[in-house]
């Protein structure tokens, strides 16, 4: 046995010796040469917009941040491969995508100009999905965040959905006497404001989707405030994932109920 393996071993080094670099290198100019490119365009439409979707809808809101350059530019080079793919491409995601119309980043939030306002015509005309996030600077709301021509909403005419996210409602408790800027009623006014010129400028708007953090109520004034000019506008009112506002049971009726015992019923 030792034998026959030692011999076998002896015949694969000749042949081995037997096949010099040159050869080596000529075959793989060969396959190289056979090897035909991938033809992207050949896939039916449906693969491509798979492929674009993969690549270029994001789980994030769209907005002015510092780490753009990394998690979302380096996808966008496909647009300058052709006119073609820059066309498909852009319309996934610009269309596909969530754009936010004022900036939070403490680096940008001051900003005279948000994303929304940088971004081209031709492309705001592809958005469909915009968020506004309340919350931010309540104390003293930044001087940019102004629904007037810089935002050029006239140019977004597919947009169906409007996402409201409140962090917080400087008036739902008398902790936040002392920040608040103004009157107690001044930040649930200046958002019910924002809330009336978007929906003013833009009226492909059909859907007003809330949301919020948990240490929001349904009940505060920020968002009963909200709520009523969107249904004085006519729009669909829809609950988002975060806050559970599609339950049933609010949790400040579970922790009544579980204090009187009856907490049970409802698990």
């Amino acid at each position: 046995m030792v034998r026959r393996r030692t011999k076998e071993i002896d015949a694969l080094i000749a042949r081995m010796n037997a096949v010099s670099i040159e050869d080596q290198l000529q075959n793989s100019r060969t396959d190289d040469q056979d090897r035909k490119p991938f033809r992207f365009f050949d896939l039916p439409f449906e693969l491509r917009l798979r492929v674009y979707e993969a690549l270029l809808v994001f789980p994030r809101t769209m907005d002015l941040d510092p780490e753009n350059h990394r998690s979302v530019a380096p996808f966008l080079r496909m647009f300058y491969v052709s006119h073609r793919m820059h066309d498909e491409a852009s319309r996934v995601f610009y269309g596909r995508n969530t754009f936010r119309l004022f900036p939070i980043h403490g680096r940008y939030i001051n900003a005279k100009y948000p994303l929304f306002a940088r971004i081209p015509r031709k492309y705001r005309a592809l958005i469909t999905r915009l968020e506004l996030r309340l919350g931010p600077g309540f104390t003293s709301p930044p001087k940019g965040w102004v629904v007037d021509s810089r935002l050029g909403l006239t140019a977004v005419t597919k947009a169906y959905k409007l996402r409201i996210f409140v962090e917080v409602d400087p008036a739902s408790s008398e902790i936040f006497e002392g920040f608040r800027g103004g009157e107690k009623t001044f930040y649930t006014e200046y958002c019910v404001g924002l809330l009336r010129a978007l929906l003013t400028r833009i009226p492909s708007l059909t859907e007003v989707e809330m949301d919020a953090y948990p240490s929001v109520s349904k009940e505060s004034p920020l968002v009963k405030g909200l709520l009523d000019e969107a249904n004085l506008n006519q729009k669909s009112i829809t609950w988002g994932p975060e806050r559970g506002w599609d339950k049933i049971v609010e949790k400040d009726l579970v922790g009544i109920l579980e204090k009187m015992g009856l907490g049970g019923i409802w698990s």
